[in-house]
């Protein structure tokens, strides 16, 4: 009988749907929950990549098996479908936004569910949906109303293609991600959300998390917690100067300052300064670099020497030079540092280019590699430094911070490379920002009432050459009351950034269909934490950080029961084209999953994105590979359709292996070893060709196989008449004793060559082993006449006997 893998796969597709197979229900108390998570994907015009195919077949697998372990599992999907790429594309080909998103959706839900995934359909949720986004909204209004949200003017990334502001971490080069366009920085009032706040304990409750190494390691450094002190340095025009540092026992080798570009000092100076021109156009050059890039530590250093203002050491009195240089940024601590260039690499590099003077303050600190070494340990030795001389710079930090602050210059401080949210995006396609402004009131909430403040239909939404949204042009929008003294007032035009939507998703599908709060009490306390989160490590310090910050929150307020929205987070390596390139369109090596379903079916393809090696690590796609799987799941149906299976249980030759596999599959999926547990399977298979199987062995094989390839294993089931579906069956358990074998094979050697091969018990004894080689007829035979004078066992391995003749 043929492998119609497209007829069962639509099949069994339409079945799951139609019954809502997958169907979980808050507070079903006869089961434990598993609430498992991949991260919704953002609706492109491409569809579905095996960049997706990968992480969620794998936590496909994961909630299989949890629901054959007996879990009421939650397994979710929807669309993270704001934001710039749906705009640019909605404006290239003159499509509206909302239908661009609402096809790609259709797309990518038929792609998904192509694959057999076994989400929760009822569950779906959009970021676009005002019943969805009502709740984004309201969430901003809580952080407004206990002062987290906030609006200012800052500089700002500014896409000059795109006209809008850009992260950091979507500048490359010097050019936009998305467009590659160039950017530039200006200042732009935004509005921001007070994350710093919460810097510490998004550090420190990564403690009780189940997040692997590379994650935690990865959220620590971006939120960047030091300890040091602020310093004030007086400058000769009477400003103080505020630097922070982690290292204020270096005070006395603090030779020269560096402003960063945009420091407000500057154009209080401006006419002081004699090489102002050669200022301002180092100011402007510093404006079209990402933070990014000028923070890049191998790059070459640049800066200007302000020519008319010095700063004074506050130690000791001596004038020194005060620089811009773009390496400094406004954005971090005060925008100013003392540079101590004997004991820091960038400071020494920057002293030696433009001739400023290096003072020795940590013994050895001309060898730079030694003085960051000794400032390691804390080991080092001050010198040149007036009353620090002779301590170590652990026992100097507390002296030198004590003096700072009996002396009024100084205190100790605790600081984070982590800044507040940047809030605002001056585009059309996001949530509306439910805020007015009042000119007698000032920025007004709206009434929670009034939510969703729904995003205005509009036929152009190119962006504006002043930098201001699309919707600023809609005057009849704009134009509003004051909800306080109800005067006239003007919305707020910006829109949330893409992150809004994607900052408490994993909530909304707790109870996706509840429109008096964004979910029901009785769904949050019975679902939350999520159990398990798998997604890319590109996400871990923004979306993973962003939304431990929104639920942090949601949990300070009351609406959330847990202070932390994941238990567990797991990682994926990307899929690699063949030969090990990254897969693009203009290498022509981009894989598209429809067209390997088509040829070899969804287990197919779900099978080998399983097998293509260590879930953690990048992987190169091989359609040899393909093959070779779909090689694998040909024998299982002709094993399954052409051979005869008789008996319920075990059979007695394949018992060991049967429970050797139960055992070996379950860990490696609870360990997400997908590639060694179908290896596994592979061999269990080889094993029932060469010794047949049994009904019972059919059946553990079909339970084991179907979260890899569920639709072949569901037609196999049903076609043996095991009654129910497989994915609601029992998973099989393992007798441990019952994975050893029970004899062994071994050799017998007589005079160095083997003479016959025994089977023994495996928990023989040598006496045992020896006497059972002696009763084999043909070494029985040899040892007519013979005297055995001694007998080497090597355990499960084999027996040599030593005989001499009889005397």
């Amino acid at each position: 009988m043929k492998y119609d893998f497209a007829a069962i796969e639509q099949k069994w597709q339409k079945k799951w749907l139609e019954e809502k197979t997958f169907a979980c229900h808050t507070g079903d108390t006869d089961k434990k929950k598993f609430y498992a998570l991949v991260e919704f994907p953002y609706p492109s015009g491409q569809g579905l990549h095996v960049g997706h195919a990968r992480p969620y077949t794998a936590m496909d697998v994961v909630a299989r098996k949890r629901r054959m372990d007996g879990y009421n599992v939650l397994f979710p999907m929807g669309y993270d479908a704001f934001g710039l790429p749906t705009e640019n594309y909605a404006i290239k080909n003159h499509i509206h936004p909302a239908k661009v998103t609402h096809d790609n959706i259709l797309n990518f839900r038929k792609q998904l569910q192509m694959l057999g995934y076994s989400f929760d359909w009822d569950r779906e949720v959009n970021t676009t949906d005002p019943s969805y986004y009502k709740w984004t909204q309201w969430i901003f209004l809580q952080l407004y109303k206990h002062g987290l949200a906030y609006k200012t003017t800052m500089p700002v990334n500014w896409c000059t293609s795109c006209k809008c502001v850009l992260a950091n971490e979507e500048v490359v080069e010097g050019v936009c991600e998305r467009c590659g366009a160039p950017v530039i920085r200006k200042e732009k009032s935004q509005w921001m959300l007070k994350i710093t706040e919460y810097a510490q304990r998004l550090i420190d409750d990564l403690d009780d998390l189940d997040f692997i190494e590379r994650v935690k390691i990865q959220q620590k450094n971006w939120i960047g917690r030091s300890t040091g002190a602020e310093v004030t340095f007086k400058a000769t025009t009477g400003d103080d100067i505020v630097v922070y540092t982690t290292r204020p026992d270096t005070l006395f080798g603090a030779t020269y300052m560096v402003l960063s570009p945009e420091h407000k000092f500057l154009d209080k100076w401006m006419p002081l300064l004699k090489n102002a021109d050669e200022v301002k156009a180092y100011q402007k050059l510093a404006a079209s670099k990402s933070d990014l890039e000028r923070t890049e530590l191998n790059k070459e250093k640049t800066g200007v020497c302000l020519d008319g203002v010095k700063g004074i050491n506050p130690v000791n009195g001596k004038e020194i030079p005060i620089f811009i240089s773009d390496y400094v940024l406004a954005t971090y601590g005060t925008g100013a540092i003392m540079a101590v260039p004997a004991h820091d690499d960038r400071d020494w590099e920057f002293a030696k280019k433009f001739g400023c003077e290096i003072i020795e303050v940590v013994s050895g600190g001309e060898d730079v590699q030694k003085a960051a070494f000794t400032a390691k340990d804390e080991t080092g030795i001050l010198v040149n430094s007036d009353f620090l001389n002779g301590l170590t710079v652990k026992d100097a930090i507390p002296v030198i911070t004590k003096w700072l602050e009996e002396k009024g210059i100084g205190h100790s401080k605790v600081n984070y490379k982590l800044r507040d949210w940047v809030f605002s995006r001056q585009r059309y396609w996001g949530e509306p920002i439910p805020m007015v402004y009042c000119e007698k009131c000032g920025w007004q909430p709206i009434s929670e009432d009034q939510l969703p403040l729904l995003l205005p239909d509009v036929e152009s939404y190119e962006p504006t050459d002043d930098g201001e949204s699309p919707l600023s042009k809609m005057t009849d929008w704009v134009n509003t009351t004051c909800p306080c003294c109800g005067g006239p007032a003007k919305r707020e035009t910006d829109t949330m950034p893409q992150w809004a939507g994607s900052s408490w998703y994993f909530l909304r599908y707790m109870d996706p269909h509840n429109d008096k709060t964004l979910a029901s009490k009785e769904a949050l306390d019975y679902w939350s934490p999520v159990d398990w989160y798998n997604g890319g490590m590109e996400h871990t310090t923004l979306h993973l950080l962003y939304s431990r910050f929104w639920h942090k929150f949601l949990y300070d307020i009351g609406v959330v029961p847990t202070k932390e929205p994941y238990q567990k987070r797991t990682s994926h390596g990307m899929i690699l084209g063949e030969g090990g390139e990254k897969m693009s369109k203009s290498r022509g090596n981009v894989v598209n999953p429809n067209d390997v379903i088509e040829q070899y079916g969804a287990d197919t393809m779900r099978t080998y994105i399983m097998f293509i090696g260590d879930f953690e690590k990048a992987a190169a796609w091989s359609d040899n590979g393909v093959k070779g799987c779909k090689r694998f799941l040909d024998r299982v149906w002709n094993l399954a359709t052409e051979q005869e299976h008789t008996g319920d249980e075990y059979s007695q030759v394949n018992e060991v292996a049967v429970h050797r596999a139960i055992k070996k599959v379950s860990e490696d999926i609870e360990a997400m070893k997908f590639n060694t547990a179908i290896a596994t399977l592979m061999a269990l298979v080889n094993d029932f060709y060469a010794n047949g199987a049994s009904r019972g062995d059919m059946k553990a094989l079909l339970l084991m196989l179907s979260p890899f390839a569920p639709h072949m294993c569901e037609e196999l089931w049903e076609m043996a008449g095991y009654g129910g579906q497989v994915c609601l069956q029992s998973w099989p358990t393992y007798d441990a004793a019952k994975t050893v074998t029970a004899t062994t094979q071994m050799a017998v050697q007589v005079g160095g060559k083997v003479r016959a091969n025994i089977i023994v018990p495996t928990d023989s004894s040598d006496e045992e082993v020896v006497a059972a080689a002696l009763a084999n007829e043909k070494i029985a035979r040899m040892a007519e006449g013979m005297q055995l004078v001694k007998s080497i066992v090597v355990k499960g391995r084999l027996v040599n006997l030593i005989f001499k003749p009889q005397a």
